[in-house]
């Protein structure tokens, strides 16, 4: 009989990975950067929380790694860590005049400045005592001893002259106490090293484990397997020299996004809004109701019988159409729809462009997921427009280098993606924070400051609003969603409206999907 045993976590269990919930951990930093390897760097410098288990990133290594420095320079000074070295030298010193002086007096007096005059720098006065040489046998050995420390002494004089104000602590270090202290610093100070080049190969895990403890050699073991349990999972892929994200990968950051986003949509009240061509029926088998004329006829029969045997027992049965009790049921549409995404430069600000590539992750999972029937496309415009693809939009990013606002262009891109994939229902959705400063004219791409700061630039605008009436003339809706409230991006949004007769609405980047999904979903379906 199989028997499990539970106990409390006391920090010396070993540390397991979930790829799910480490690689949700990477889907967060991705939202803030295009690229796989930064959010990779970001997940490993702050380590991963779940159920109550803490994985230590390389910020809580080198914080408690700093904490151990700090610790010392609180604790001990370096005020008397020459003191012992400095009195058996001039124990050597009086040793050495104490013996009968050269017969060359001229010699004898030299030898008398050299031990008067030494340097002042302790290795330094060694090495030239080494260099002239003692007369006296029991001095010449003493200072042998001391010859022995030389490599250390000279390295805790260049580390007392470096750090030696930093220790500002009571206790004051003998020599030996000293060098030993300069030893674990020169270790700690080298695993700092290893630690900030992020390159977790680099780092020495025995002294890890030596200077920060087993708990942390262990937190110290599981980082390290974060990029393989990622790679292992299917969710990560080496391409071009480069970590990447897989096809599955790509999935999952929609699904998660779609997910952080539903959680919304249920707290919310979804709208009620028509639509105007009927699609497929999808049956609601947890809800029935009376048949009413024009209903379609699909029988919950088990409630239809009872209905009918309640009214008269017995057979033969007698059957009304009083007595139909059907299924409940939703009808969708088929729809083709372009969602805009504006990557002008502006959409850095305030978190902007995050939400909106949640948002775009998150529609694509959810029509692939409930609509696959449904035509779905992303186009990205900043000083022109390009269609992106799923597999490049989890690494998509506002765009700095061209940083004007091409709707115009992004208008044209939809509509001819749309003409490939004609429907009754033809959709384009523009999140944008600005109004237009770039558009073709003949051919040619022109770019145009506003007249003034939150201005607006005329020619841009005149030339976006011709290529939303050639959109409207097509029979394409065209639905906005604002992320500024600026007069003059809702005064041009406005004029855009009056023209299409589609919607726009203002809202912030934190609620952009609840808004965004809702109404995609309720123009999908009405109840009946």
């Amino acid at each position: 009989m199989l028997k499990l045993r539970y106990t409390a976590w006391d920090g010396t269990q070993e540390v397991r990975l979930a790829a799910d919930r480490v690689f949700e951990k990477l889907a967060e930093y991705l939202s803030c950067t295009d690229d796989v390897q930064q959010a990779l760097d970001w997940l490993l410098h702050q380590g991963l929380d779940w159920e109550g288990v803490r994985v230590m990133g390389l910020d809580d290594f080198l914080e408690q790694l700093r904490e151990e420095m700090r610790g010392r320079y609180r604790q001990v000074n370096l005020r008397q860590a020459f003191t012992e070295l400095r009195e058996k030298l001039e124990e050597v010193l009086d040793q050495e005049r104490a013996t009968p002086e050269r017969a060359d007096p001229a010699e004898a007096a030299r030898r008398r400045e050299l031990l008067d005059r030494l340097p002042p720098r302790l290795s330094e006065a060694l090495e030239r005592l080494r260099e002239e040489g003692l007369d006296d046998p029991d001095a010449r050995e003493q200072l042998d001893e001391l010859l022995d420390e030389l490599q250390n002494i000279k390295d805790l004089e260049d580390f007392t002259r470096r750090y030696g104000d930093l220790f500002h602590g009571p206790q004051s270090l003998s020599y030996a106490e000293a060098v030993e202290l300069m030893r674990a610093m020169e270790h700690l100070k080298r695993l700092e090293e290893e630690l900030l080049t992020g390159n977790l190969e680099a780092v020495d895990l025995e002294n890890l484990r030596a200077l920060l403890g087993e708990a942390a050699a262990r937190n110290f073991q599981a980082l390290k397997q974060v990029m393989l349990v990622l790679v292992n999972a299917g969710y990560l892929a080496q391409r071009e020299g480069r970590m990447r994200l897989s096809p599955r990968g790509v999935r999952k950051i929609g699904q998660l996004a779609l997910r952080d986003i539903y959680q919304g949509l249920l707290r919310d009240r979804p709208g009620g809004h028509q639509t105007d061509h009927r699609g497929a029926i999808e049956l609601r088998p947890e809800e029935s109701k009376r048949y009413e004329h024009g209903d379609p006829l699909a029988l919950d029969l088990v409630a239809t019988l009872k209905r009918a045997l309640t009214r008269r027992p017995g057979t033969p049965l007698d059957l009304h159409p009083g007595d139909f009790v059907v299924y409940g049921s939703a009808q969708t549409t088929t729809s083709s729809t372009v969602l805009l995404l504006d990557m002008s430069w502006s959409m850095s600000w305030e978190g902007r462009f995050a939400a909106a590539k949640k948002v775009a992750l998150a529609m694509e999972s959810l029509i692939r997921a409930r609509y696959p029937r449904d035509y779905f496309a992303i186009v990205g415009f900043f000083t022109r427009a390009v269609e992106l693809k799923l597999r490049d939009l989890p690494e998509a990013s506002w765009n700095m280098g061209d940083p004007f606002t091409n709707l115009q262009d992004g208008l044209r891109l939809a509509a001819d993606l749309l003409a490939r994939h004609p429907s009754n229902n033809q959709h384009i959705i523009v999140i944008t924070d600005g109004q237009p400063t770039a558009y073709f004219l003949g051919g040619r791409l022109y770019c145009e400051w506003p007249l003034s700061f939150g201005g607006i630039s005329m020619r841009a605008a005149q030339e976006t609003l011709r290529e939303v009436e050639r959109v409207t003339r097509r029979g394409i809706i065209i639905n906005t969603f604002m992320l500024d409230d600026s007069p003059s991006l809702r005064a041009f949004v406005e004029r855009m409206t009056r023209i299409n007769k589609g919607r726009a609405l203002y809202t912030r980047p934190d609620r952009l999907g609840e808004y965004l999904l809702v109404d995609y979903m309720a123009k999908k379906r009405k109840r009946v």
